[in-house]
C-alpha cells in the first residue's frame, strides 16, 4: 500500500505569504508541503505525505466564510486526499475558527478524516470541539515541536480506522462525548475512594469533571455618581470611520482608545462598527445605539454623573479568545484607574 495522501490547510502567515497585511488574501493552493507541513511529513514517518497545501488569509476566511469554504473544499478535492490536517492554530482566534470550520466541512462534505490543533482558550475550541478532533497545544507557535507529532499520530490512527482512545491518551481536547465502559469496581466504591483521597489531600482524577467558571467579586457601588468620572468601554466594535486601528471583525487581537472630548453624540459620518457576526446596519445608522455617548452627555449636563471620561475603549467580542479579552481588560483597567475613573459602563451588541 502506498502512502496516505494528505492536504494541509494553513493561513497566510504559515503559508509564507505575509502577516496581518496579507490577512485578506482569498484561498489558493500549492503542491507539496510548506512551513509546518515539512514537520508533519517527518512525523508521518513515511506512512503519509502532504501532497497539497491550501492557504487562506484569516480575515478573508472569517469575513467570507461561505465562499471561502466552497473554494477551499474544491481545492482540497483536486488532490484526492485520504486525510486533511489544519493548523495548528495555537491561540490565534481567527485562524482557529478557520481550522475548525475547514475540518468540519471536510468531514461532513467529503467524508475525509481531519485533525487540527489549538490552545484550550482559542474560540475555535468551544465552537468546533464536538465536531472535530482538536489536539491541545501551547498558546503560541513555540509549541509547534510538541503539537505536530501529536496531531500526526492521531491523524494516522483516524485514516487507518484504528480505535481512538480517551482525550488523556491521545492528547485531544474533550469533545463532550461520553461512552459506557466496564470498570473493575462499581461506582459507589470508586466514589468513596475519590472522596477519601480528596479529604486526605491526595491527588485523584474525577470521572465527571465539572465546568470551571471564572468568578469575579463585584466592586462596591459608587457612593456618589454626581461626582464620579464615568468611562465607556465597548465590545460592540464602535470605531472612528475607516477603523484606523484595523481591529479585526472576528477574533480581535487588539482594541482601540479614542478621544471624544467635545463630542456630543456619535454621527454615522464619523463613526462605524468594525464588528462582524451581526447586522451592522442599525449600529452604523446611529453608533450611539451601541456606544451611548448621547445619553451620557445628557446625564452629564443633568448632574447625574460628574463627568464622562474623554476617552472610550473599543474592541470586537465576536470570537475573541478569553486570553486576549483578559489582557485587554487588564490593560484598559490600569489606564482607567490612573486617569481617576470611578465607574465604567460596558456595552456590547
Amino acid at each position: 500500500m502506498g502512502k496516505f495522501r494528505v492536504v494541509h490547510y494553513i493561513n497566510q502567515f504559515f503559508g509564507q505569504i505575509g502577516g496581518e497585511e496579507k490577512a485578506d488574501i482569498p484561498p489558493q493552493d500549492r503542491e507539496g508541503a510548506l512551513g509546518p507541513g515539512m514537520a508533519f511529513n517527518a512525523s508521518f514517518s513515511g506512512e503519509a505525505e502532504i501532497v497539497g497545501t491550501v492557504i487562506c488569509g484569516d480575515s478573508y476566511f472569517n469575513e467570507h466564510q461561505e465562499e471561502a469554504i466552497t473554494d477551499i473544499l474544491e481545492r482540497i478535492k483536486k488532490y484526492n486526499p485520504d486525510l486533511v490536517i489544519a493548523g495548528p492554530a495555537f491561540n490565534a482566534g481567527r485562524y482557529g475558527m478557520a481550522c475548525g470550520s475547514v475540518c468540519k466541512a471536510v468531514r461532513e462534505a467529503l467524508n475525509i478524516p481531519a485533525v487540527t490543533g489549538m490552545f484550550i482558550e482559542n474560540p475555535g475550541v468551544e465552537v468546533y470541539k464536538k465536531d472535530v478532533y482538536i489536539i491541545e497545544t501551547a498558546g503560541s507557535a513555540a509549541g509547534m515541536r510538541e503539537a505536530v507529532p501529536k496531531m500526526a499520530k492521531l491523524a494516522l490512527k483516524l485514516v487507518k480506522g484504528e480505535q481512538i482512545g480517551t482525550p488523556q491518551e491521545e492528547g485531544y481536547i474533550p469533545r463532550g462525548i461520553r461512552k459506557n465502559v466496564f470498570a473493575e469496581e462499581y461506582g459507589a466504591k470508586r466514589a468513596v475512594d475519590m472522596l477519601i483521597k480528596k479529604l486526605k489531600g491526595e491527588p485523584f482524577t474525577t470521572e465527571y469533571p465539572m465546568p470551571d467558571f471564572d468568578r469575579v467579586t463585584p466592586a462596591p457601588a459608587v457612593k456618589d455618581l454626581s461626582k464620579a468620572k464615568v468611562a465607556l468601554v465597548t465590545s460592540g466594535g464602535i470605531v472612528p470611520k475607516g477603523n484606523p486601528d484595523k481591529i479585526e471583525a472576528s477574533s480581535a487581537s487588539k482594541y482601540g482608545k479614542y478621544d471624544i472630548e467635545g463630542v456630543e453624540y456619535l454621527t454615522p459620518e464619523k463613526y462605524q462598527t468594525a464588528h462582524g457576526g451581526y447586522d451592522p446596519t442599525y449600529a452604523n445608522q446611529d453608533p450611539n445605539r451601541v456606544l451611548p455617548v448621547d445619553v451620557m452627555r445628557e446625564l452629564e449636563k443633568e448632574g447625574v454623573i460628574g463627568k464622562l471620561h474623554r476617552y472610550y475603549y473599543a474592541t470586537v467580542g465576536n470570537g475573541t479568545s478569553v486570553a486576549n479579552a483578559r489582557r485587554f481588560a487588564q490593560e484598559i483597567a490600569k489606564e482607567l484607574v490612573a486617569d481617576g475613573v470611578q465607574a465604567v459602563i460596558l456595552t456590547s451588541t
